[in-house]
């Protein structure tokens, strides 16, 4: 009996070759697409990741490859665990990545637990990234794929039990392998183009969603000098983000960049060129994967962003779930709510959330 597997289909063409190529493998695949965004959030945006046109496309893709295919309303966990973490990161001086709390909290929790109360032991989606079992004691290890648009940074917080149950077709193929093998198909989004912003905020106003969402309006406040000293007036803390230097408002007459946001005061910091560099950072909320958990200093390379590069450093453990990390050469806008994931060559070691920068 061939095993069976539910791949989530987003409507783009990643998730759609990503279901063919797992009926070619012999699985039993259902498809699955989560309504994530309230009614009442951006219904006249038709377009876009998560919208009714992405739904349309799945069910459109499900019936040419033949499969079963489903649709979970998954709006009240996205909001309380994605929306709302997202906002309050960002009120409080912190600047999130939503994909990464979409992935912990949505795709590899929710989706995982709907498919194995209907006896599916699998989950699959077009993330490019590798699992694979390492053979000396059996544990689940994630890997870089090869491709350019490698994801393995936003996935640094799948578990054990995550991994074991997850399917990634679509790690050792590029992007251009996979809309030759969509068009070969005959699959309807084949040259469906890839989907760039945030779902839930598809114009990338950050500050206005915040403010429509809550409520609240982010009040004006100080710009602050690392010195402490006034420079000016800011517009709304949730408009700033570490390292931003165009649309601050203000002429300085030199470039400024955002060094450190301070809630508590409702300041925004401002440094010279060369200020928004930092040699360490703090994370906490730290998952390891390649082992238990880091008990002493370890070297590795780390990312401080999704299209950072990786840098060589040394991580060493705190208490409370907490981790240094300190790099070899600076690192520009470590900025605090986004994740620093380490890697061991191709190893995803693990990962966490960044607090502080210096």
């Amino acid at each position: 009996m061939a095993k069976k597997v539910m791949i989530g289909m987003s409507g783009g063409v990643d998730s759609s070759v990503a279901a063919a190529i797992l009926l070619e493998q012999g699985y039993e695949v259902i498809g699955a697409t989560l309504k994530l965004r309230q009614n009442n959030l951006y219904t006249d945006i038709q377009g876009g990741c998560c919208s009714i046109d992405d739904v349309d496309d799945a069910k459109r893709v499900a019936f040419k490859l033949g499969i079963p295919h489903y649709t979970f309303n998954f709006t009240d966990i996205f909001t309380k665990e994605v929306i709302d973490r997202f906002v309050s990161e960002y009120t409080s001086g912190r600047t999130p990545n939503p994909c990464i709390f979409c992935n912990q909290y949505i795709k590899f929790s929710a989706m995982l637990a709907k498919a194995l109360t209907l006896d599916i032991n699998y989950i699959a989606t077009g993330h490019y990234a590798k699992i694979e079992q390492r053979v000396s004691d059996g544990r689940w290890l994630l890997k870089k794929s090869p491709a350019a648009k490698d994801q393995s940074y936003v996935l640094y917080n799948l578990t054990q039990f995550q991994l074991e149950h997850t399917l990634f077709p679509l790690y050792n193929l590029s992007k251009d392998e996979i809309r030759e093998k969509a068009a070969k198909l005959n699959l309807p989004v084949a040259n469906k183009p890839d989907s760039q912003e945030i779902c839930f905020i598809p114009d990338n106003n950050y500050a206005e969603f915040i403010e429509q969402y809550s409520g609240k309006k982010s009040p004006p406040g100080e710009f602050i000098d690392i010195n402490g000293n006034i420079l000016g007036k800011h517009q709304g803390i949730t408009k700033y983000t570490v390292g931003q230097r165009k649309g601050l408002g203000i002429a300085f007459g030199k470039p400024m960049f955002v060094v450190k946001l301070l809630p508590e005061t409702n300041q925004v910091v401002l440094g010279e060129s060369g200020s928004e560099y930092s040699s360490e950072l703090i994370a906490d909320n730290i998952n390891i994967i390649a082992y238990d958990k880091i008990t002493e200093p370890i070297k590795c390379t780390a990312k401080v962003r999704y299209l950072a590069k990786p840098a060589q450093c040394l991580v060493t453990p705190i208490d409370n779930n907490r981790i240094k990390v300190q790099f070899d050469n600076l690192q520009r806008a470590v900025t605090p709510g986004q994740a620093v994931v380490l890697y061991d060559n191709d190893i995803v070691i693990g990962g966490g959330r960044i607090i502080s920068a210096n």
